[in-house]
Order: C-alpha cells, then structure tokens, then sequence
C-alpha cells in the first residue's frame, strides 16, 4: 500500500436534516440536523474519536456546527473555527424548493444541469466554479498554519465537499456526480506542496445501521 505523507485532511458532511429527508434544497437555509442526523453524526464522531486532529473548521450553518461540535467532544484539546467561506453553494432562487416541484417547473435548467453543470450558475446565486474557488481559498488560507503531516478536519457541505474533492482530483464539473457526498460521509485527502492526493470518498462504513 502506498505510503501517504503531507497535511491530512479529514473532509466531513454534516448529519441529516429534515430538508435532506424530505428532499429540498437548504443551500444556505439554516437547518439543524434531525434525531437521524444527530445519530449519524455522533457514529462519524466514535469512528474518528483516535485520530489526533490538529484543528477542526466547520462553516458556521448549524448542522454543519452540529456536526463539528460532536466530533469536537472527543478532541477536546482540539480548537474548532468557523469558516465563512465553507458556507453551502448559494442556491438563490431555488433555495428552500422540493426536489419534485424544481423538477417540473424548471425542465431547462435541469436538463442543462444534468448535461453539462461545469458553466452554470444558480439563479441569483453560484456557480460550482465559484464555490470551488472560495472553497480551495480557505484551505490554502488554513493550511498555511500547520506543519506537514499534520491531521485537520473540515465539516462542510454537499456542494462544497463535491466541489473540492473535483479540484484535488482534477475533475471536470461535468463529472462531479463521481464524488457523490451522502450524509455524514467521510473522505480523506493528502496535500504534498500543491498536490493533492484523494484516499477517500464518501465512506459512510461507521454508520452500522442507516435506513437510507
């Protein structure tokens, strides 16, 4: 097995909500996590509670800082901070719609979002190109703090997640649904000076039961 060197990242989803159950678009939408969620959150926490996490960033949405703050209780030593910029994708006029209304009544856009996502943005909100720049700028901003071999956990969103994970794997937006990010799933990214090396993704194998 190759040996992985270089600032270890631990990239986390958050739990689910009742928007993730019902399915509808939360974006932005400050959601807390479900008794689902919480329980997801707390299994992703045991699986990670020997690890020894430097720091722990977490964008400042309540189900994300849910999540940040279970992981948090065991690694108490380990400082936890708030990110603006790990904020889930701005969703804008589509933000809090059910997942079968959009479906209806916006068969262009999905039809181009399905095909061809890499260019297009939100109606009154992003575009993936630019969650993944604000993304990938607050990773360079924080890893800037720690040495190498140095083990961070991110908690963040689907949008972000996904969007990340396509830079360090060099993907084109027209194929992130490759990095498929359910919730409270886990990937683990290596970064070697501006490489990035993915070991990794959406591993959900701590949660035992999941009725998903």
């Amino acid at each position: 097995m190759e040996t992985k060197s270089g600032i270890r990242i631990l990239l986390v989803r958050h739990g689910e909500t009742e928007w993730n159950r019902t399915q509808r678009f939360q974006g932005r939408s400050d959601i807390p996590l479900n008794q689902k969620g919480r329980d997801q959150a707390r299994a992703l926490a045991l699986a990670l509670k020997d690890e020894h996490i430097a720091a722990i960033y977490s964008s400042p949405l309540v189900r994300s800082l849910e999540t940040a703050r279970l992981i948090k209780k065991f690694h108490p030593s380990s400082p936890l901070f708030q990110e603006e910029r790990l904020l889930e994708m701005d969703l804008g006029d589509f933000e809090g719609m059910a997942a079968q209304r959009w479906i209806v009544e916006y068969p262009s856009f999905r039809k181009t979002w399905e095909k061809n996502p890499a260019y297009i943005t939100m109606p009154g909100g992003e575009s993936l190109q630019e969650v993944q720049a604000r993304a990938m700028a607050a990773l360079e901003n924080i890893f800037q703090h720690y040495p190498p071999e140095s083990t961070l956990l991110i908690c963040s969103h689907n949008f972000v997640i996904i969007a990340i994970l396509c830079y360090a794997m060099q993907l084109s937006f027209d194929r992130f649904r490759e990095c498929r990010q359910e919730t409270a799933a886990l990937n683990v990214l290596y970064k070697h000076g501006q490489q990035f090396q993915v070991a990794v993704v959406n591993d959900r194998s701590h949660l035992k039961i999941d009725n998903e």
